[in-house]
């Protein structure tokens, strides 16, 4: 989030074919989750120097069709904007498989910008951000689909530990993002200021304000801005106009591979993903898409702090059997669970932390990737300060783990209440439950219910 540099989507040299020309290198290896879609690296800008495009019919089409989807946020159209439709648009493929993905992803963000009260538009910001993927990661060691560097997300209280990293979380991430948007605007006093923020940090955006008179205007500041985020801007009002009108350029929405429709259980004991969709007939690979944020394919859940399990949407009979799996029953979904936690385990590293011995032309990123650590991680295994290595240089790539240990055998599981949720509905899809059950679990007198509560749906 807050660093050198960001991703975006392109990977591209982009000669636009203008009286006075400008050229966007956009460069870096890509990063692949799933085949999904491949997703480029960090970015770095070339200087720029545009003159003003014709006002010829298209360029009036383009500046009323983003007038047209202005809300809050000030969608300007100048030649920077252009520069990256044009860009965006000649990347159909691309922008087809992230349309796909933003059926999921988008309503994710746009309930946490709701509840901040923030403007709906700044979801596109994770367009530009991480191409949409939540495993993405920049040199610079910022993760997931926001792009949160360590030390912001540990701020905004995201937690990163042996068992998940939640920048990952679509979720958590979202409403640490929403946080942080919510305390910039009040510092900045302007969305897209606000919005370059994101990119380079609220200390720089405020020095540039007053390094070009005070007048929080993004276009006034945006010389004095570093040059990445004079880009960035432009990037993100051009992303808006290309996730809104694909369809007039041809650009067709390509589906996601894998399901949108999900649920949500909150899990409160030590289980493993394999064993859940083993137990309850899920692709595994779904389900590990779906739930990026676990480190160990190991939902570290307890009663005290209880961890959400993000399922594709099933029947009532897939259900009965998560029920089973999360509560221990007594068929034999309880061995296979113990089973699968002694594995996971067992491939963990021992007692021993592992170390490596850095070669010439290596970085903090390239060995947390080959060991699948993460860069703070690292650092502060080795209590490093700075990211430079020198070859020959011994470092610690794994914490000392501890041995493993049953699961406490008393659990609870409870349920997400959704929209058009009833308590008869909810009883239906667990075996041998009844509104009464919840509704002495849960010590309601009535059966009213709202979107968002947490219900108590077994305690064992």
């Amino acid at each position: 989030m807050i660093r050198t540099f960001t991703f975006v989507i392109l990977v591209l040299l982009c000669m636009l074919d203008r009286a006075t020309a400008i050229a966007h290198g956009v460069s870096g290896n890509p990063v692949n989750i799933e085949s999904i879609i491949h997703f480029p690296a960090d970015t770095a800008f070339l200087s720029t120097s545009i003159g003003h495009p014709s006002l010829s019919a298209q360029n009036l089409t383009f500046k009323r069709r983003l007038d047209s989807l202005e809300k809050s946020v000030p969608l300007n159209y100048n030649e920077y904007v252009q520069s990256y439709i044009d860009i965006y648009l000649s990347r159909g493929e691309q922008m087809g498989k992230m349309l796909g993905l933003s059926k999921y992803y988008f309503p994710i963000f746009e309930k946490a910008l709701k509840e901040a009260g923030l403007p709906d538009e700044i979801k596109f910001v994770t367009v530009i951000e991480s191409a949409l993927n939540p495993h993405a990661v920049s040199r610079s060691g910022a993760v997931g689909p926001w792009q949160f560097m360590y030390t912001t997300a540990k701020g905004y209280g995201l937690v990163m530990d042996n068992y998940v990293d939640e920048r990952k979380d679509p979720v958590k991430a979202s409403y640490a993002a929403a946080h942080y948007f919510v305390d910039a605007y009040k510092r900045i006093g302007d969305w897209l200021l606000t919005i370059a923020a994101f990119n380079c940090g609220t200390g720089a955006v405020t020095r540039a304000i007053e390094k070009s008179g005070g007048i929080a205007d993004f276009w006034k500041v945006r010389s004095f801005l570093p040059r990445e985020t004079q880009n960035y801007v432009p990037a993100f009002i051009a992303t808006v106009y290309a996730m809104n009108y694909y369809r007039s350029h041809g650009i067709q929405s390509k589906a996601a591979d894998f399901n949108v429709l999900t649920d949500v259980i909150e899990v409160n004991r030590h289980v493993s993903i394999a064993s859940i969709a083993k137990a309850a007939d899920f692709d595994l690979k779904e389900l590990l898409l779906l739930n990026p944020s676990y480190k160990k394919q190991i939902i570290n859940g307890s009663i005290q702090s209880p961890k959400s399990l993000v399922i594709p949407g099933v029947n009532n009979n897939a259900f009965a059997s998560l029920y089973d799996v999360l509560n221990g029953g007594t068929n034999t979904n309880a061995s296979v669970i113990a089973a699968s936690m002694k594995e996971a385990f067992a491939e963990l590293p021992k007692t021993n932390p592992v170390y490596h011995r850095v070669l010439p032309g290596q970085t903090l990123t390239s060995i947390a990737n080959k060991y699948g650590a993460e860069v703070q991680d690292l650092k502060v295994w080795n209590r490093l300060k700075t990211s430079t290595l020198v070859p020959g240089q011994n470092i610690r790539v794994s914490a000392a783990s501890k041995p493993y240990a049953e699961p406490n055998e008393s659990s609870s599981m409870s349920y997400v209440v959704k929209v058009g949720d009833t308590l008869s509905g909810i009883a239906d899809k667990f075996s041998g439950m009844t509104v009464s059950k919840i509704k002495a679990l849960n010590g309601l007198s009535k059966s009213v219910i709202s979107p968002g509560m947490k219900l108590i749906i077994s305690q064992l």
